[in-house]
């Protein structure tokens, strides 16, 4: 047999070390611990969070100003870097309500709409998940909205800022958590865009991957293509990006279903692509959005690999769809909108979440 190797112990998050230091060739990333969490994944695992010693740190940097029942856990961490993965593509009001990393909803101001509005929206996409929610803003969160978010169960709030009668307002819920965190359009976007620090997976044997962020090269209407006889409408155009930056960050294979900037259906985590759509799309009928189908559209992580998506979509009523494109089956599927009316436009590149 070969030498057996001392495990690494950990009984209590204070016996984490101070700080990590991380050799990248001639680099040396500083990693200073900020916190010690509530638990890990589960409450037997032991967890810390740390931050980079040296610049901005956006999520580690955060600010608990309530800690609820027993401060933050890893997933509430893990929920709130997740969801500014999707608000740093939003200039507009918005707001993210996750579920163990996943989006429930999502949705983003119109013109007139307030921050209330905003939330509102997100969270009746699917109010069931949004029970027990971690819930994210891009702005600063006013009182108005404080009222709607205590009048539920949420578990935790992440903004920029907030106003003083807003905190005021959170006190009233003993185990509600309240967390500042830095603007979310300052982290990195697009494809090209500086990234000081690399993603970093441990496996089961100790054994690490190095890897970049997950960005994409999809600024706007112009870096995609329309493959379809009908061209997307400029509302649908409007609501295909917006599904494309939230799909990026749901866990594949991934479907969201969205119309007038909010999400209507998320179809999460499946092994195959057409139970994802079918999941969306069912889930917006059970949650009440049947009627907003007819004219919504769908985003896809990856390629449609066979027509049973692009036939469901039309059996709902969906009307324009964006996918990475590269399938063998393309022509089938791009004949299949056509025959349908549904404009479909591809990015040309992939975007996988596999957490």
């Amino acid at each position: 047999m070969g030498s057996m190797r001392k495990r690494y112990r950990t009984p209590t998050p204070e016996s984490y070390p101070s700080e990590i230091r991380l050799i990248l060739g001639e680099k040396e990333l500083v990693y200073e611990k900020a916190m010690s969490l509530r638990y890990g994944e589960n409450p037997h695992q032991p967890a810390a969070l740390y931050r980079p010693r040296d610049g901005s740190a956006i999520v580690g940097g955060l600010e608990l100003l309530k800690t609820g029942k027993g401060g933050l856990s890893e997933t509430n961490v893990e929920d709130v870097d997740n969801a500014l993965n999707i608000l740093k593509y939003f200039e507009e009001l918005a707001c993210a309500v996750m579920k163990h990393l996943n989006p429930s909803g999502v949705a983003a101001g119109r013109p007139g709409d307030s921050l209330r509005d905003v939330y509102v929206r997100a969270r009746d996409c699917d109010r069931q998940a949004a029970f027990g929610s971690v819930v994210a803003f891009n702005v600063e969160v006013d009182a108005e909205t404080a009222e709607e978010i205590v009048s539920t169960f949420v578990e935790v709030v992440a903004a920029p800022a907030y106003e003083e009668e807003a905190l005021e307002i959170f006190q009233r819920r003993k185990n509600l958590r309240v967390v500042r965190v830095g603007d979310p359009r300052l982290l990195p976007r697009y494809i090209g865009d500086e990234v000081d620090y690399p993603r970093l997976r441990v496996l089961a044997d100790g054994s690490i991957i190095l890897s970049t962020p997950l960005l994409t090269g999809v600024r706007g209407s112009g870096d995609v293509r329309v493959v379809t006889e009908r061209q997307p409408s400029e509302r649908e155009m409007r609501d295909l990006l917006f599904s494309w930056y939230i799909c990026m960050n749901v866990r594949s294979n991934a479907i969201v279903v969205s119309r007038d900037l909010a999400t209507l259906g998320v179809g999460a985590g499946q092994q195959d692509r057409v139970t994802a759509v079918r999941l969306a799309l069912e889930k917006a009928v059970a949650q009440g959005h049947g009627d907003e189908l007819r004219g919504a559209v769908l985003a896809s992580d990856g390629f449609f690999p066979f027509t049973d998506s692009i036939e469901l979509m039309a059996e709902y009523g969906v009307t324009a769809c964006i996918q990475p494109g590269g399938s063998i089956r393309d022509r089938e599927v791009i004949a299949a909108c056509n025959e349908y009316g549904i404009a479909m436009v591809f990015t040309d590149e992939r975007c996988f979440r596999h957490f």
